[in-house]
């Protein structure tokens, strides 16, 4: 007697356990009870007659097949996915669209887009990942994302890969509201200085510039996260040097940017996506809504 197709759905709950770490964890994103997800992660072991998750205190990981598998489940789901995409009798590849965005580039540059987008394209569901730029690179090479929106690395991407520029952010300073400025570079010297993260392209390249101006700032902090770093400067912590990024609503009145002295360097922020992808032409379209009309 033939065997019965496997059920997609069941390789997709045991991908979403084994990232998650936990059975409840992947029920809360499923939206499924942890009974359906037990009861779907044994249907699946029944079925390739192997067990598949093991449990650790009070999380899971998966067995030495699981692990096997997993890499496997994951082509076959993006796959299915593809098919679905592939499949759709209108204009562009059906949806949902997987697009990382870092958190700058979400609060600051998405709205409008995502606005003109369900205004012409309602039908077409849109999962939205913020994470950072070096992560989102990653799951875009892996096929884990449609696109990213993100800062362009400080290399040359892969050929296998598009960009499309979208904003050109110039590093400013930025200093508490009350605070008046005469020389940039003097303030910097003279002030508790708050560190943009080295790790990320915008911090490197505030660095270099610091370093060829002959600046030791008197640093308080290093961190990751802007709008994290503006915070701190409005409660007069200090100031920092920081891509001047886009404000959602009316820009706050705690903080002020200041113009550094030319030749400054700017981080780009853009869009990349894999060029051979079956939603290609979704994500052009995407990008599109960033135009003016």
């Amino acid at each position: 007697m033939p065997q019965a197709p496997m059920d997609t759905r069941y390789l997709h709950t045991f991908v979403c356990v084994v990232e998650r770490g936990s059975i409840a964890e992947a029920a809360r994103h499923l939206d499924l009870t942890p009974t359906s997800v037990a009861q779907r992660l044994k249907a699946l072991e029944d079925d390739v007659g192997s067990r598949l998750i093991v449990r650790a205190g009070r999380t899971v990981k998966p067995t030495v097949a699981g692990l096997r598998i997993l890499e496997r489940a994951q082509g076959v789901l993006r796959e299915v996915r593809d098919l679905r995409s592939a499949a759709s009798e209108t204009e562009l590849p059906a949806g949902p669209l997987r697009i990382g965005a870092t958190p700058t580039a979400l609060t600051g540059i998405f709205p409008p887009m995502l606005k003109r987008w369900v205004a012409r394209h309602p039908h077409v569901e849109i999962y939205i990942e913020p994470a950072s730029t070096t992560l989102l690179y990653s799951r875009v090479l892996a096929g884990e994302l449609d696109a990213a929106v993100l800062v362009h690395p400080r290399f040359d991407l892969p050929k296998t890969c598009e960009w499309r520029d979208l904003r050109e952010e110039p590093l400013i300073l930025l200093t508490p509201e009350t605070m008046t400025v005469q020389d940039p570079l003097l303030t910097i010297a003279r002030e508790p200085f708050i560190r943009y993260d080295r790790n990320v392209v915008a911090g490197k390249l505030a660095d270099d510039y610091l370093t060829e101006h002959g600046l030791r700032p008197k640093v308080r902090f290093e961190l990751d996260g802007i709008e994290s770093i503006a915070k701190l400067v409005s409660e007069g912590l200090g100031v920092s040097v920081l891509p001047d990024w886009p404000v959602v609503g009316q820009p706050s009145s705690a903080v002020k940017r200041w113009a550094l002295p030319a030749p400054f360097p700017s981080r780009t922020v853009g869009a990349m996506w894999l060029r051979a992808s079956v939603r290609s032409p979704l994500v052009q379209a995407f990008l599109h809504m960033a135009e003016p009309d």
